[in-house]
């Protein structure tokens, strides 16, 4: 069985509530259950958190024991230098993930730290982001 995380960084533990024109009106517990079922061969770990810190120790942490992380870093992936180096440090597969069309928002918001390092980028596509991550990571 594969062993895939998905990590959301800050403030996408408010999902379904912040945002719905942005983000919808999902809550992240919600797609999760909706995606396990449709991934049967696949243990799908879950981290939400709004500290840099933590998302640094969790990617210490399983970095090297997974098949594949799908990481949402949320406003660190344009921020997060800390970050972009762990993604560079581990040898599990790092596929970067947004919700929104970041290209079609704030100019910050265009450049992420963590794509340099990712296996591929997902953008713009809403919560569908995630399952084609881990269709990715299913082959």
């Amino acid at each position: 069985m594969k062993k895939i995380a998905i990590i959301n960084g800050p403030n996408l533990n408010l999902l379904g509530k912040r945002e719905p024109e942005i983000y919808g009106h999902q809550s992240f517990d919600d797609v999760l259950d909706e995606l396990r079922p449709r991934f049967p061969g696949m243990e799908i770990h879950y981290f939400q958190s709004n500290h840099e810190g933590a998302i640094l120790d969790y990617l210490h942490d399983i970095g090297f024991g997974m098949d594949g992380i799908i990481l949402n870093g949320g406003a660190y992936t344009h921020t997060s230098i800390a970050i972009a180096d762990a993604i560079a440090a581990i040898s599990t597969p790092v596929l970067e993930v947004h919700i929104s069309n970041v290209h079609a928002r704030e100019a910050f918001r265009h450049h992420s730290y963590f794509s340099v390092h990712c296996v591929g980028v997902i953008v713009g596509l809403g919560m569908k982001g995630y399952e084609l991550a881990l269709q990715y990571f299913n082959e």
